[in-house]
């Protein structure tokens, strides 16, 4: 990925509105300073990367994905999806990948090539529409898509409540380390809105102060 990355153009009204309607938000703001989401890469690319990431470390993901990089022609920060649909099988699995993720990865660069992910539309379609064009895609599950509309599109707005570091993230800040139900998460997850997705990655920074590639 690039050094530098595009931080979206309203994070500094997100933080001053969080930190006037929330006693937690306030306090954890401050704490990271100039730190920032930021958006890296293109959408096939940023997807293919979650897809071969699935279950397993991150140490791990980044190895698996410089590999499968250097098989594609070496850039890591764009992989085209012709290119991956005109490899074949066995080279794909010949860098580590299980048989089940060249079948996402091929899904995936299907549904690009074909026209059936509406890249150029996504700035006019609402999350909810976005998520529904990703899940068709063999391999991606709505927490999938629920990260890439924040780390890839930016969407201010974002809840992903199948995250666990989030429902983590709420019961340590907000109920004394109590567990939290997906329920009392969405309640205190409403009062962010209409920049949820700022406060998700705040609440994750606590958790891991160093912010995700």
């Amino acid at each position: 990925m690039s050094a530098a990355g595009v931080t979206p153009d309203y994070w500094d009204e997100a933080c001053r509105h969080l930190a006037k309607r929330d006693r937690v938000m306030k306090k954890l703001i401050p704490q990271f300073g100039e730190a920032r989401l930021q958006s890296r890469a293109d959408a096939f690319t940023t997807l293919a990367r979650s897809i071969i990431g699935q279950q397993i470390s991150v140490k791990s993901a980044q190895a698996s994905w410089e590999k499968f990089a250097a098989l594609m022609g070496g850039a890591p920060t764009k992989v085209q999806p012709a290119a991956l649909l005109a490899l074949p099988v066995e080279a794909l699995r010949g860098v580590g990948l299980s048989a089940r993720k060249v079948d996402y990865l091929k899904d995936l660069a299907q549904h690009f090539e074909d026209g059936q992910v509406h890249v150029r539309q996504w700035t006019q379609m609402d999350d909810e529409a976005i998520i529904e064009e990703l899940v068709a895609i063999r391999g991606i599950g709505r927490w999938t898509a629920e990260m890439f509309l924040i780390f890839h599109l930016m969407r201010p707005n974002v809840l992903p409540l199948d995250d666990p570091r989030l429902l983590q993230g709420i019961s340590e800040n907000y109920f004394s380390g109590e567990p939290v139900s997906r329920a009392e998460a969405r309640e205190v997850g409403d009062a962010w809105a209409p920049y949820r997705s700022v406060a998700t990655w705040y609440i994750w920074r606590s958790l891991d102060p160093v912010p995700a590639a």
